[in-house]
């Protein structure tokens, strides 16, 4: 089984995003001796984002795919849970783009939920001693955009392919500049934690029915 994972760049002024600093880190990695992961950074731009997955679809062919985002502000790494058909950008993406109320797929539904097993994920980072927290909302901005686009992707394509999407805290580089108490995880952890949500993915095609 092939596994695709993608960060996006650094956006808002930020000198890094911490979502692509760990995930190339996995990068050639194999998962249980045969499974092996490719790392793929994505823009931070609207409808350019998704067109880069869907480019790393048709070179890796991977069954799993697992889009992550940077969510500052967050004290956990948090699987999401929703995405919703919204695009309503708070700032505008890295070539100014900032739709507001505007529906991702206009012929889509509401919400697609994750494929991912969510809660075996938070459960297995939380036992490594990383914290980890269900999310229910992805927010409206790029994050949002590529995690319901994959999932509209996945549903019409109709192969089976899993997929979702995971957002990581501040990395503690960039919390150094801000103010007293933001929240960070060192870039290790990060990575670590992002190493064992895909672990628990290959492992566990159903979740838990557990409260997290």
């Amino acid at each position: 089984m092939e596994i695709l994972v993608t960060g996006f760049d650094p956006f808002d002024g930020e000198p890094i995003n911490p979502a692509w600093e760990a995930v190339k880190r996995l990068d050639g990695k194999v998962i249980d001796r045969q499974h092996p992961v490719h790392a793929l950074m994505i823009p931070t731009v609207r409808y350019e984002a998704l067109s880069a997955i869907k480019r790393g679809i048709e070179r890796f062919d991977p069954q799993l795919m697992i889009a992550v985002g940077q969510a500052g502000g967050r004290m956990a790494i948090t699987p999401e849970r929703v995405a919703i058909n919204c695009d309503d950008f708070r700032i505008p993406d890295n070539k100014g783009n900032q739709p507001i109320d505007e529906m991702i797929v206009p012929d889509g539904p509401a919400a697609y939920f994750s494929t991912l097993p969510i809660k075996r994920i938070v459960m297995r980072l939380m036992a490594a001693g990383i914290p980890a927290q269900v999310s229910n909302s992805a927010g409206t901005f790029v994050c949002n955009h590529v995690f319901y686009g994959l999932m509209d992707f996945m549903k019409k394509e109709g192969k089976g392919r899993r997929g979702g999407f995971i957002h990581v805290p501040y990395a503690m580089e960039q919390a150094v500049n801000k103010p007293l108490g933001t929240p960070s995880m060192e870039l290790h952890q990060i990575a670590r934690g992002l190493a064992l949500a895909v672990e628990a993915v290959v492992e566990n095609e159903r979740d838990l029915t557990v409260n997290r």
